[in-house]
């Protein structure tokens, strides 16, 4: 029998939904959401009700029967660092969304209200990969002060996704596998997948790794220390200069990728540089993480928006090629990486995770 799944992802600003039967998509939607409707909510946990409201509303409006789901699957937010996995939405994983765990964010509020909609209809409710995955070996949590360990923030959802399908594809076991898993989207990240564990990843969110569209990754310590207490900014500031308004958008005042490669193509050799240090830092990292594999890694998968850029993909496989073959899936089906999640648990392909 088919499993029919929906599928909720929340993010600032939006909520993204989808309805699958097994991994064939229904029909999904992003339902927006003004300033001025968000803005009515002090807290991201109480717009609860309102985004919930929205997406049933708008099922109603597609004629779908929520009665005939079985099973709802969200977005996972900040919780406790965990192993990768599809996980029940128990009490204690849906307290530690609604206090904030690790902080505030939009994707805490994929797993309140897939478990306030399952609930309501009698069926399971779950949440996959978030990013606060957490699988690094002891060794890789040292950062060079105990009071600033490493820690482990990244794209799991589409790197552990997109992991399993090139081991489906090849029909060879995750498990089984050694891959460097390159996420390249308004964030990046390199991650080390040593059989069916991340053993180590540059932290995608506030400093590790190279720079993205938005995000400045390492900085030298010392000129930032400066600027903290330069007294010419605030907290918020220096931080928005590092998650937000750093990488592409610092340099060249775009987050988008296809802006600099319009910029670069029509000989402007600032966006030529910027887009060649972005190239040199993301190798730099792959590098490091055929270290961390010993040299034994089975493939290199290059994912998320920037992989349809054809000329930074072609960089990277000269650049890198020698360490590992290639594979490159384009884009971040988060719906469908969710989807696959929750499937796997419904057929028992998987066992599901106890937070």
């Amino acid at each position: 029998m088919a499993i029919k799944s929906l599928i909720i992802n929340p993010g600032s600003t939006s909520t993204k939904i989808g309805v699958f039967e097994d991994e064939t998509l229904l029909f999904e939607e992003t339902l927006r959401h003004s300033t001025e409707e968000i803005g009515q909510y002090a807290t991201i946990i109480d717009q609860k009700d309102f985004r919930k409201n929205i997406i049933l509303d708008f099922l109603k409006e597609k004629d779908f029967d929520v009665k005939t789901l079985n099973v709802v699957v969200g977005r996972g937010g900040l919780l406790k660092p965990i192993p990768g996995g599809t996980y029940a939405v128990t009490d204690e994983l849906l307290n530690d969304l609604k206090i904030g765990k690790q902080g505030q964010h939009a994707s805490n509020l994929g797993g309140i209200l897939a478990r306030e909609i399952a609930d309501s209809i009698g069926v399971p409710s779950y949440i996959v990969d978030p990013v606060v995955v957490d699988e690094l070996i002891p060794e890789a949590r040292l950062s060079g002060h105990p009071e600033l360990p490493r820690i482990s923030i990244f794209h799991a959802l589409n790197q552990k996704a997109v992991a399993k399908r090139y081991a489906k594809e090849t029909g060879k076991k995750y498990e089984d596998l050694n891959l460097i898993v390159v996420h390249m989207g308004g964030g990046v990240s390199v991650g080390a997948h040593k059989k069916g564990q991340v053993i180590d990843v540059f932290n995608a969110l506030d400093g590790d790794g190279a720079f993205s569209p938005e995000r400045s990754g390492s900085i030298p310590n010392g000129v930032l220390i400066k600027m903290c207490f330069s007294g010419k900014y605030s907290e918020e500031e220096v931080y928005s200069k590092m998650v937000g308004k750093g990488g592409f958008n610092a340099y060249l005042g775009t987050n988008d990728m296809r802006d600099v490669e319009k910029m670069a193509e029509s000989g402007d050799e600032k966006a030529i540089l910027v887009r060649d240090a972005f190239i040199l830092q993301m190798v730099k990292d792959m590098g490091s993480m055929a270290c961390v594999l010993d040299g034994k890694i089975d493939q290199i998968i290059v994912t998320g928006g920037i992989a349809y850029d054809k000329y930074v993909v072609s960089k990277l496989l000269e650049k890198a090629g020698w360490i590992a073959p290639f594979t490159v899936y384009p884009g971040e089906d988060e719906l469908l990486a969710l989807a696959q999640g929750g499937l796997r648990v419904m057929t028992g392909e998987e066992a599901a995770k106890q937070y």
